[in-house]
């Protein structure tokens, strides 16, 4: 059963470029390239479906991205952009949303990022990331499946945010180079099953192909 944690923060990650997926020759209405959020996905946009798993699980939600906000209009929630110029990567995404979230939620202690590539979330995603935490308190905790991290889903303190800009203000741009200085908790998630299909909870939908797949993968849960 899904476990809401009003004092965490969702945040959907949007601020990268996705050039993986837009070189193989996806569009959208979208004059920024990088929103594979956008795509359609069983009718409706991925960032949609990541939306729907995480909502049930958080208080306040956040969009990190950079660009024009309104063409994320069509969900209602905020968007904040980054505060390190220059594209730096995920950590500049999670510094934003810590920041906003600091001022907009002050009763969360904690924000939980995801990216919008990953339409398949765990529903007990934040509760088993907040129960990790909880037993090595100060540590970072990150989704981890089929053994391999998956950097961008994760759970991390609000108090932590002027080391992660001094970091970044450092040059420091990898996931891991930073956690690790603060004790990364890896969490382990088991595939789901589809009907006849076992699937990655933290299948994302990077290129082309694998937005395909997720599209087949979508239809097989809605007949399993």
């Amino acid at each position: 059963m899904t476990e809401r944690r009003t004092d965490i923060t969702g945040v959907l990650l949007a601020g990268g470029q996705s050039r993986r997926m837009f070189g193989g020759g996806e569009r959208t209405s979208s004059p920024v390239s990088g929103d594979k959020g956008l795509l359609d996905i069983g009718g409706k946009p991925m960032l949609g479906h990541v939306i729907a798993r995480l909502a049930p699980q958080v208080g306040r939600m956040v969009i990190n991205a950079n660009g024009d906000p309104g063409r994320f209009a069509q969900f209602g929630l905020p968007v904040v952009a980054d505060t390190i110029a220059g594209f730096a990567g995920p950590l500049a995404g999670v510094l934003a949303a810590m920041r906003w979230s600091a001022r907009e939620a002050p009763d969360a202690r904690f924000i939980a990022t995801v990216s919008t590539d990953a339409p398949f979330l765990p529903g007990d995603l934040v509760a088993r990331l907040a129960t990790a935490q909880r037993d090595q308190p100060g540590g970072i905790a990150l989704a981890q499946s089929g053994g391999a991290l998956h950097p961008v889903i994760g759970l991390w303190p609000v108090a932590l945010a002027d080391d992660l800009e001094g970091a970044l203000n450092q040059g420091v741009r990898k996931v891991l180079a930073w956690t690790d200085r603060h004790g990364t908790i890896p969490v382990e998630f088991e595939s789901e099953r589809f009907g006849t299909e076992t699937v990655d909870p933290f299948f994302n939908a990077n290129t082309p192909d694998e937005l395909a797949e997720a599209r087949r993968l979508l239809a097989a849960r809605k007949h399993a």
